[in-house]
């Protein structure tokens, strides 16, 4: 890699992206997998964690945000309502857009998840890493951390 699109990047940093990646999503997958999410899918249950930090979004943009068709997430939506756990109300700038909220039990749920990864995860960490490797994981969070900021 060279030419126009700036310095050539070296095979480290190739090889440290593809591996930050692959761990992340791998990481994602247990995590979600470890929260015993009973009755709801994990796409479902994504959905519920998003939510939590907001006053609502449009379909369109939790679609964008998971990486999802909008005709996939409004089916997501569509059975998460169903069970009680989103609603659809307006928005109060623009009423012509609908928002996705959680509902009471739906925050309950979601809050309920969050909980259950923190925990697996910091169960994971201290039962199967030492303690440098914890220090060396913290370590290696903040770098992340600075490549993640805006």
């Amino acid at each position: 890699m060279g030419g126009d699109r700036g310095p050539a990047v070296s095979a480290s940093a190739v090889r440290a992206s593809q591996e930050v990646r692959a761990v992340i999503g791998r990481l994602q997958r247990r995590i979600r997998a470890a929260t015993g999410t009973e009755g709801i899918s994990l796409p479902q249950a994504s959905v519920l964690a998003r939510l939590m930090d907001g006053d609502g979004l449009t379909t369109s943009d939790l679609a964008a945000a998971e990486g999802m068709r909008h005709q996939s997430m409004a089916s997501t939506v569509a059975a998460l309502a169903g069970l009680g756990l989103v609603e659809r109300r307006r928005d109060p700038d623009d009423g012509r857009r609908l928002l996705i909220a959680l509902t009471a039990e739906g925050r309950r749920r979601a809050e309920e998840g969050r909980q259950a990864r923190g925990e697996w995860l910091a169960g994971e960490l201290q039962t199967r890493c030492t303690e440098q490797e914890r220090r060396t994981v913290i370590e290696a969070m903040a770098v992340l951390e600075r490549l993640a900021r805006d």
